[in-house]
């Protein structure tokens, strides 16, 4: 399972935070749900945290490439 969270996109994670919430904000979830239910979501913020700073990388890289570039 934790391979498919590597796989999922920011919008199937987001999504899948959302769904959490919704299990988090309902009166008939147990004390144990909850705790269940906020690891998940920390460990899904995380992974989109990670995912948004290897795309950040990449940008500033490739704006670094094109200043460069434009210098020569």
């Amino acid at each position: 399972m934790s391979e498919r969270k590597q796989d999922q996109s920011i919008e199937e994670t987001f999504a899948q935070l959302d769904e959490l919430l919704e299990k988090l904000e309902a009166s008939d979830t147990s004390l144990e749900e909850s705790f269940a239910c906020y690891e998940a979501g920390m460990k899904l913020v995380k992974a989109c945290s990670d995912k948004i700073d290897k795309v950040e990388k990449q940008m500033m890289i490739l704006q670094g490439g094109e200043e460069a570039d434009g210098d020569a």
